[in-house]
């Protein structure tokens, strides 16, 4: 919950004055022991946190749940596997479970989107990626186009959708093999870019190496590139350039 609705709650009785010191006393960070919860990100950098599900243990990932969910905050966590999200749905409601990102999300606050950042991929390999990077840009507040399966290897495909591509504030282009998608589309575009090198190929793209040193390496400038299969950075760094465009 916000500051706003934390005050009205307690104003009007549905919080009690102990449950509203509780609240105050976890206001900067929660301790668990094993997990210190960043509750403060979100006033600090405007972007809350984000729980990252992989390797975590079951008993950690509920408790930490739960510490969203009883303060009312907006939950999202990345790289999830179904049987975590069915082991968290037995112990709270409403959360929502994205196979193809691999996302677990739940929004007790309605989140305004502004601007467009504009997704991009080269093949359909590769939509898990974007899939990450969209869900992770609209929770933290922006509008997010889709252009999937527009790789270099027929043209036509990227500049049937240039136009359209280029009314967005941000671009993050997605792609696997060797990675030329990013440099294309910054040639044709006057928009930051975005890049992110997937592990999609054959061997020698080395799970992704390939086409990261092919966007370290571009010719092209205005790239800025994120780790391999890093939807969820790319999305972050999109939503901070997408926000001081649009002043929110």
């Amino acid at each position: 919950m916000n500051d706003r609705e934390f005050l009205e709650g307690i104003k009007n009785g549905a919080m009690s004055i102990e449950d509203g010191l509780e609240y105050m006393k976890d206001s900067n960070y929660k301790d668990l022991g094993f997990a210190k919860i960043d509750f403060d990100r979100k006033k600090r950098r405007r972007l809350p946190e984000v729980i990252f599900a992989q390797s975590k243990s079951d008993k950690h990932l509920i408790a930490i749940f739960k510490s969203f969910f009883e303060r009312k905050e907006n939950i999202l966590a990345t790289r999830a596997r179904k049987e975590q999200f069915e082991l968290l749905a037995k112990e709270m409601d409403n959360l929502i479970y994205d196979e193809l990102s691999r996302t677990i999300r739940l929004e007790f606050e309605e989140i305004e989107k502004k601007g467009n950042i504009a997704i991009c991929c080269g093949g359909t390999s590769d939509i898990p990626v974007c899939e990450e990077a969209r869900i992770t840009a609209e929770f933290f507040g922006a509008n997010v186009t889709t252009f999937y399966d527009i790789g270099v290897s027929a043209l036509k495909r990227l500049l049937s959708s240039i136009d359209e591509i280029k009314k967005a504030n941000v671009i993050i282009a997605v792609a696997g093999m060797e990675g030329a998608l990013s440099t294309v589309i910054a040639g044709l575009c006057d928009k930051p870019i975005i890049a992110v090198p997937t592990s999609v190929g054959y061997g020698a793209n080395f799970n992704g190496f390939a086409p990261l040193l092919t966007m370290i390496n571009s010719c092209s400038e205005g790239i800025n590139i994120v780790n391999i299969d890093n939807g969820y950075g790319a999305a972050y760094n999109a939503v901070q350039i997408n926000r001081l465009i649009e002043k929110y």
